[in-house]
């Protein structure tokens, strides 16, 4: 798949795609953060923080900032729904890497939907950005999110001690890499 730096969807499959996101997603995406607000808040911290459709627009407005080179975030949507989002954290130009944070409605979990989702925005990392690392940090004990980034052939690097402040207090945090010359062999 060869992306133009200037596409805003990247394809996944049949009825899946990701799109940059928008302000204006901001309305459906509080609808799913309030929805499954207590099987999100298990381990995304900023759940508590996204109070309202504001505070959800407050962030949109961040990450979609001409501005921000740093951030670049995609709603997920499945069947023409937006499903959840998925990004590019701390982007690296000069040292080519980023990291990829993601979340998925509870609905929607064990169909494969965010690992696809992973595997296309490594291609677009590796293929279209020029990054040489991309990490995932997944906090201990969740091993739904774990299996992402092992099955997408990841090498674990090890733990973060008290990466994130979590339902009041730090959690640890598994740290994942995969380099460009281990994309390259495996695709």
């Amino acid at each position: 798949m060869k992306i133009s730096p200037h596409t805003i969807h990247i394809p996944v499959d049949t009825d899946l795609y990701l799109r940059l996101a928008t302000v204006d997603d901001a309305p459906f995406l509080y609808h799913l953060i309030n929805t499954h607000r207590d099987y999100l808040r298990e381990w995304l911290p900023f759940i508590d923080y996204s109070m309202s459709v504001l505070d959800t627009k407050a962030y949109l407005r961040s990450v979609t900032d001409s501005k921000n080179i740093a951030e670049e975030v995609y709603v997920i949507l499945n069947q023409k729904s937006i499903a959840g989002i998925i990004g590019f954290k701390g982007i690296d130009h000069v040292n080519r890497k980023t990291e990829i944070g993601y979340w998925l409605s509870a609905t929607l979990q064990g169909q494969g939907i965010m690992r696809r989702s992973c595997k296309a925005m490594l291609q677009y990392a590796f293929e279209e950005m020029g990054m040489n690392r991309v990490q995932i940090k997944v906090g201990i004990g969740n091993t739904k999110s774990s299996r992402i980034p092992q099955a997408l052939g990841f090498k674990s690097e090890g733990v973060q001690r008290d990466g994130e402040y979590l339902n009041g207090h730090f959690h640890d945090l598994e740290i994942y890499s995969l380099l460009l010359r281990e994309w390259e062999q495996q695709n």
